[in-house]
């Protein structure tokens, strides 16, 4: 990474851990925050620069009436295909990583923390990072938030957590783990102005 642009800092979490709760708070507190899963909904969103690629390789029945990619269609269609969904990421990542490296190449900020939803499963994005934060929960917990979020099985939250890295992995690879169980919205908040200020940020 060229020393010219900001340190990025790796925010990450398994599905219910609470990352997105995290990354609000650091844009509260006035970090530029860049969101990985809002730009893959925005380049498979209607005129999104994946979709030509996506028809094409997937056919007519992937694309909703809305005229951008049908989540939930391609979400069933590749959950159970491995050789579907890498199909699905090889077009959509790449177009992701452009727009996430624009985006930091482009702040103005001495760091910039990227929410990378799959960072510990990612080679190329834990080489991007100088540091990786890693928002953490029960994963019993995490099964219980999803549930009341989303309005989803327990089977369908294990289900996608059986596809990511385990809690374990994840705790691997923190520079820092912010901590979010049994506690409320202001402690979480305390926890965050703490790791930054740990890290001199």
């Amino acid at each position: 990474m060229n020393i010219n642009q900001p340190i990025r800092v790796g925010l990450t979490g398994g599905i219910g851990s609470g990352k997105s709760t995290v990354a609000a708070l650091l844009r509260d507190q006035g970090v530029p925050v860049i969101d990985a899963d809002a730009i893959s909904r925005s380049v498979t969103a209607v005129e999104g620069v994946a979709l030509p690629a996506i028809r094409e390789r997937f056919g007519p029945s992937s694309i909703g009436a809305d005229g951008a990619m049908d989540r939930a269609h391609m979400r069933e269609r590749v959950f159970q295909n491995p050789l579907e969904r890498h199909a699905l990421e090889a077009i959509i990542h790449p177009c992701v990583r452009q727009i996430i490296n624009e985006q930091a190449q482009a702040c103005a900020a001495p760091w910039v923390v990227l929410d990378l939803p799959l960072l510990c499963e990612s080679e190329h994005w834990r080489e991007q990072v100088r540091w990786v934060w890693v928002v953490d929960c029960e994963e019993s917990t995490q099964v219980q938030r999803v549930m009341a979020r989303s309005g989803w099985s327990s089977e369908q939250v294990l289900a996608v957590m059986r596809q990511q890295c385990t809690r374990q992995q994840r705790l691997a690879i923190a520079h820092a783990v912010i901590a979010n169980e049994g506690i409320e919205l202001a402690e979480l908040a305390r926890s965050v102005q703490q790791v930054v200020r740990q890290f001199g940020l």
